[in-house]
């Protein structure tokens, strides 16, 4: 997401945004027309919290404040983050890419989360500030679904995510392998980990994958940039 004339507009890459293409008509908007349709869920038949994450790629603090100031507008269906501790609502924010994380820190209420990254993991981190932890698959495992991981990986994948889990705190692990065959097997193992988010271009690959693979998928998630 890009701060564009103080528009925030979706898109991967700053010469790729188009004017309309705004979180608010792409995302927030039709969500809470969404919600308010299903009774206050964004799926009908699944009353889970979702979770929106938010790729900020423009300058940290002013895209940040800008999109504070929008998700204040919306706060009736995102979670919100206060003294008073966390008021869950059906869509619960979260920030990734160029996070402000002191401002973040500062702020008396807030409507979205700070993604973290695995030097968050471990310490003492407030899980409510940083729910979720997100890092880059090729900075931390050699394997890239080509043959069997090795056992040494495999271990310390799993630990990441049992000590996340012990934190209150979700995994997901961006940039693997997205080609087939080698996605469906980082896929396969990222599953018997129990992280909690796959990362992919391909949708409808993953959904059959799941479909197949995970006859009891966790709540649903949305990654976008």
């Amino acid at each position: 997401m890009w701060l564009v004339d103080g528009e925030l507009l979706v898109a991967h890459d700053r010469d790729k945004v188009q004017p309309g293409r705004t979180l608010e008509s792409l995302y927030l908007e039709p969500m809470r027309r969404i919600i308010k349709e299903n009774g206050g869920s964004v799926y009908e038949e699944d009353p889970d919290y979702f979770t929106l994450l938010i790729d900020i790629k423009s300058d940290a603090v002013p895209t940040y404040q800008a999109l504070h100031k929008e998700l204040r507008d919306y706060q009736g269906m995102l979670t919100r983050f206060g003294p008073g501790g966390v008021k869950d609502r059906p869509v619960t924010a979260i920030v990734s890419g160029n996070r402000p994380r002191e401002l973040m820190q500062e702020q008396r209420v807030r409507y979205a989360a700070y993604d973290g990254r695995l030097s968050d993991l471990g310490i003492a981190t407030d899980q409510t500030f940083v729910p979720l932890i997100s890092d880059n698959w090729t900075r931390h495992f050699t394997w890239q679904g080509v043959g069997p991981m090795l056992p040494a990986e495999r271990e310390k994948l799993r630990n990441i995510v049992a000590t996340a889990h012990s934190n209150g705190q979700r995994v997901r692990f961006y940039a693997t392998p997205d080609l087939a065959p080698a996605r469906e097997a980082v896929w396969q193992e990222l599953l018997a980990a129990q992280v909690d988010y796959l990362n992919t271009d391909h949708l409808d690959a993953l959904e059959a994958f799941l479909l197949q693979n995970d006859p009891q998928p966790t709540e649903p998630h949305v990654y976008w940039k």
